[in-house]
């Protein structure tokens, strides 16, 4: 498999939830460190975008603060793809639960010819579940300088390979890889699909 760096976002402020997401708990299991793991078996250069806490000193990853402040995800695409080892990233939010590695492997062998690989469901994309290539640096930093804040603004200007549902599917019938959390009902679900899932090991 091509070598990839993994960054997880982990800077989003978790308002509607009301609980920081990149220290969340599920199951007595700290869901950042459970997502960095599942990472480690697709990279061996691993990085948290966020700014420093005392926690993230135990993390199997980089810390990198955001270039960008305020500049939401597209912001953390930047100061991630500026520190990665490797030519490309894949990204993932800090939410993700229950990511699929197999899909995960499929987009990271697609990407040697793209500069953004990128799940698409009924016409919406899942930025925070992509991969990206340095080549995408100049211009989301065209982006960001002009006050841009959508992730897809530069995507006109890079090679994307869409991946459909009909490939999601052949994975990730249930398209779980996508869900993330943002209300305490988010939460509710996320700890029965993880128990569930444990069951089943």
């Amino acid at each position: 498999m091509p070598k990839v760096s993994a960054a997880v976002l982990a800077g989003g402020k978790s308002q509607r939830l009301g609980l920081d997401k990149s220290l969340l708990k599920i199951n007595g299991e700290w869901l950042l460190e459970r997502i960095l793991l599942q990472l480690a078996t697709l990279s061996d250069d691993l990085l948290v975008i966020a700014n420093k806490k005392p926690e993230f000193g135990q993390l199997p990853a980089r810390v990198i603060p955001d270039i960008y402040p305020g500049s939401g995800p597209l912001g953390g695409i930047y100061a991630g793809l500026q520190a990665i080892r490797y030519e490309r990233g894949l990204f993932v939010a800090c939410d993700m639960p229950l990511l699929n590695l197999e899909l995960l492997r499929y987009m990271i062998l697609l990407a040697a010819d793209f500069d953004v690989v990128i799940p698409r469901l009924e016409g919406n994309v899942e930025p925070l579940h992509a991969v990206y290539s340095k080549a995408c640096l100049p211009p989301i930093m065209k982006a960001l300088e002009s006050g841009e804040r959508r992730v897809v603004s530069f995507f006109p200007y890079v090679r994307i390979r869409y991946v459909d549902q009909d490939e999601i599917d052949l994975f990730d019938p249930q398209h779980l890889s996508f869900f993330n959390i943002n209300t305490p009902e988010d939460l509710d679900i996320a700890r029965h699909a993880l128990h569930t899932r444990a069951k089943a090991l």
